[in-house]
């Protein structure tokens, strides 16, 4: 069976600045990567283990304040087994990795 937080295709935009992933359901989510890179689940990003897992999760992807100390570029992106995505960011942070859930949680709300 196959689960909804499975995608279909990733695609990185480096031009106009987002990560597009078109769900198995055909739901399709761009994310600006601005607000991506602010939601990086990773322990330093979070702040110390007591702000990991879904209850210090965002609600609202597009709502995050930006920090622009941080770099919002992308130069890649790799799969993580198949579950996650791992980006690394233009000034070498690369600890963040996106599960499918946490992903799919993320999704902009116009594209819902």
């Amino acid at each position: 069976m196959t689960q909804v937080t499975q995608p279909k295709a990733v695609t990185l935009n480096k031009t106009e600045g987002y990560l597009e992933i078109t769900w198995i359901d055909d739901l399709v989510c761009r994310y600006p990567l601005p607000q991506l890179r602010e939601a990086c689940p990773c322990v330093e990003c979070r702040g110390g283990h007591e702000h990991m897992g879904r209850a210090s999760d965002p609600e609202n992807l597009l709502t995050i304040p930006l920090t622009p100390a941080r770099s919002y570029a992308i130069e890649t992106v790799a799969m993580v087994g198949n579950y996650a995505l791992q980006p690394v960011w233009a000034d070498s942070h690369d600890t963040g990795i996106y599960t499918w859930d946490y992903l799919r949680h993320l999704c902009p709300a116009e594209a819902e």
